[in-house]
């Protein structure tokens, strides 16, 4: 059977914010390795700034979270709560460990992503 053009367009819509939250863990994970540069550099106005980006993306994504979907949400939500304690760590205390532990966080998160994106291409 033949889709409806609604259906079509839902499933178009539903793999554009895959995409767009594919994307976003990108743009962290990007952020992060510059602001571990940074550190390593001693440059600390630097890796505060981009630390502050990776947080900004990180509250954006558990801001958008739909808390009524269940467990899922939930276990988002403490990833993300743990992701932004281990920022602030990084930035207030200069703790390569803690961006460390941030980053493997998000490349998994990011990883679920891209196979639920191949999944909706």
């Amino acid at each position: 059977m033949e889709k409806t053009i609604i259906e079509k367009e839902t499933e178009a819509g539903i793999a554009d914010r895959i995409k767009t939250i594919s994307l976003l863990y990108d743009g962290a994970l990007n952020f992060l390795k510059i602001a571990k540069k940074k550190l390593e550099q001693g440059d600390s106005y630097g890796k505060d700034q981009y630390i502050k980006k990776t947080t900004a993306i990180i509250r954006e994504l558990a801001g958008s979270l739909n808390m009524d979907a269940g467990e899922i949400a939930d276990n988002l939500r403490r990833l993300y709560d743990f992701v932004l304690n281990s920022l602030l760590m990084a930035e207030q205390q200069k703790d390569i460990v803690a961006i460390e532990g941030a980053e493997r966080v998000i490349v998994i998160l990011r990883d679920a992503w891209k196979e639920i994106e191949k999944g909706s291409a």
